[in-house]
């Protein structure tokens, strides 16, 4: 597999709300092994579907050893405090700025096999699963800024 391309901010894919998934199928386990490899050549921690201009509710996370998250229609069902922490983007290069989020939360999700999985994340990789799951619904971290970071 060759890594996917990356779009950029002004790119309009990036304003758009993905749309659900339906069934997982084996292009869609595909797309998933791709954006993991796409990410990591990037050296990212997280990537969403939209970024490489499909509009589907996908994302990885990848941030500790041995724990790769796949979220499809994922969904954020408890949060518990906030932080600001500075933030960047793959599809916004050279930009970063401080972000409020919640520092817990609870996600439901479908895994790979199409179960209704849900788990609990704090700190780096709930931030990065929140940026993700805003990236489904059209949302970049600019439009949540609360301070640019020069």
């Amino acid at each position: 597999m060759s890594p996917l391309q990356i779009r950029k901010i002004g790119d309009p894919v990036l304003r758009t709300k993905a749309k659900k998934i339906d069934e997982i199928t084996e292009k869609i386990n595909d797309l998933i092994d791709n954006m993991f490899e796409t990410m990591s050549s990037e050296d990212g921690i997280g990537l969403a579907a939209p970024q490489v201009g499909i509009l589907k509710r996908i994302a990885v996370v990848d941030i500790q050893e041995d724990n790769k998250i796949v979220l499809i229609n994922p969904e954020i069902i408890e949060e518990e405090g906030k932080a600001v922490m500075e933030e960047g983007c793959l599809s916004i290069p050279g930009e970063t700025g401080d972000v409020i989020r919640a520092e817990k939360i609870k996600v439901k999700t479908l895994d790979r096999d199409g179960n209704e999985i849900e788990f609990k994340a704090e700190g780096l990789e709930a931030r990065a699963i929140q940026h993700e799951i805003d990236h489904l619904d059209g949302i970049l971290f600019l439009d949540k800024v609360v301070k640019i970071v020069d």
